[in-house]
C-alpha cells in the first residue's frame, strides 16, 4: 500500500489539481491520500473535500510547518510506502507505479526522488543534489558552479555531471517529491520538526543514508513542479525560514572541534546569501 501526504498552505486550485492527477497515478496501486492543510480555510477545503470525496484530511487552524505537518499524516497512514507530495505538482500516469516498482527491486534503496521540470519543461537542479559542503557553498557563492554547470567537482551540490535523465545513486533528494519506505520513518520518527520548512529534506536525506539505506534519483519519471507556488518567495519571512534551517543544519552536522572550520564557512556563506536577499527585497 502507498500513501501520499501533501500538505497544503493556501494553493487550493493546485491542489485539486494535484490530487486529480494523483488519483491517476493510483490507479491499480492500493493507496490512500492525506491533506494536511496548514491554516485551513474551511470553505476551500470543504469544496476540495466534496470534489474528492475519499482523501484523508487533517485540518489546522494555525500553519505548523511543513515538517510537523508531514508529521500528523505520517503518524495516520498505513502505507509500507510513503510519498511525500508538494501541492503544486502534477503527476503522469505511470510516476507512482514505477517508483513502487522501484522499490520492490531494490531492497537496499530507502529514498527515491524524480526529475522535476517547472511550467515551461525546464530541469529544476534540486532534483537531484549533494550534501551542503563548505567546498560546495564556496563554488556556489563563487559563481564557479554556474560558469561550469555540468562540472563534477565545481557544480557537486547539483551532481551537475549526472545525467538528468538516468538512473543515479545521490545523496539528497527534494521534498517536492520524496517517496520513503515506512519502515525507515518508523525509526527515524519522521522529519525533523525543527526544519519549520526548508532543509527537512537535506536532513531526512541524510538520515535515511545514515541508516545504511541508499537514496536513488529516477531520471526516467518526470514530473511538473510550478516551483515556488506555495510560497512567497520575495517575501521577508520565508527568506527567514530557509536561513533559519540552513543554520540549523550546519549546527546539526557540523559538531565539534573538527567541524568547526567548517561551520564558519557555512554559516559565512548562508549570512551572504541572506543579506543579497535582503537588499534584494528593498530593491524590487
Amino acid at each position: 500500500m502507498l500513501s501520499v501526504i501533501i500538505v497544503n498552505y493556501r494553493v487550493y486550485p493546485y491542489l485539486a489539481d494535484c490530487i486529480q492527477s494523483v488519483q491517476l497515478a493510483l490507479s491499480g496501486i492500493e493507496s490512500e491520500i492525506i491533506v494536511v492543510d496548514n491554516e485551513s480555510l474551511p470553505v476551500e477545503m470543504g469544496v476540495v473535500q466534496t470534489r474528492f470525496p475519499n482523501i484523508r484530511v487533517i485540518a489546522n487552524v494555525a500553519n505548523n510547518g511543513y515538517s510537523r505537518a508531514n508529521n500528523q499524516g505520517l503518524a495516520i497512514s498505513q502505507g509500507k510506502y510513503v510519498l511525500f507530495l508538494n501541492p503544486d505538482t502534477l503527476l503522469p500516469e505511470k510516476a507512482l507505479r514505477e517508483c513502487v516498482n522501484y522499490f520492490q527491486q531494490h531492497p537496499h534503496v530507502g529514498g527515491v526522488g524524480v526529475r522535476m521540470v517547472n511550467e515551461a519543461g525546464v530541469f529544476l537542479p534540486e532534483s537531484k543534489r549533494a550534501f551542503p559542503t563548505p567546498l560546495t557553498a564556496l563554488f556556489k557563492l563563487s559563481g564557479l558552479a554556474a560558469l561550469f554547470p555540468r562540472s563534477a567537482v565545481l557544480n557537486r551540490y547539483a551532481m551537475g555531471n549526472l545525467d538528468e535523465t538516468a538512473t543515479h545513486r545521490v545523496e539528497v533528494l527534494a521534498g517536492a517529491f520524496l517517496m520513503t519506505r515506512k519502515n525507515i520513518l518508523d525509526q527515524l520518527k519522521g522529519f525533523d520538526e525543527r526544519f519549520f520548512m526548508y532543509g527537512e529534506d537535506v536532513d531526512l536525506s541524510r538520515r535515511i543514508l545514515d541508516l545504511n539505506y541508499e537514496n536513488h534519483y529516477l531520471g526516467s519519471v518526470t514530473i511538473l513542479h510550478y516551483k515556488g507556488a506555495s510560497t512567497d518567495r520575495q517575501g521577508s519571512c520565508y527568506n527567514q525560514y530557509f536561513y533559519n534551517s540552513m543554520k540549523l543544519f550546519v549546527e546539526k552536522y557540523y559538531q565539534g572541534t573538527r567541524g568547526w572550520v567548517g561551520r564558519q564557512v557555512l554559516k559565512s556563506g548562508i549570512y551572504l546569501f541572506q543579506q543579497g536577499a535582503r537588499i534584494k527585497n528593498r530593491l524590487f
